[in-house]
């Protein structure tokens, strides 16, 4: 498994939920739904991706 972009995107999908709580009030509501679902998809499966890092332990 190439951790390396597992990192690069499991540090984006939390940055991308922590901008969208901070900028809620400056984001539209129709834009606002759709990048709050992305987000919440996108945060699942980083930790998909914790998980499944930690329960390989290290083995390549």
């Amino acid at each position: 498994m190439d951790t390396s972009s597992s990192i690069i995107f499991i540090i984006l999908s939390f940055t991308l939920g922590a901008v969208l709580l901070m900028m809620r009030d400056s984001i539209p509501a129709q834009l606002k739904k759709w990048m709050a679902l992305t987000a919440v998809v996108m945060i699942c499966f980083a930790f998909f991706l914790i998980v499944y890092g930690l329960m390989l332990g290290g083995s390549s």
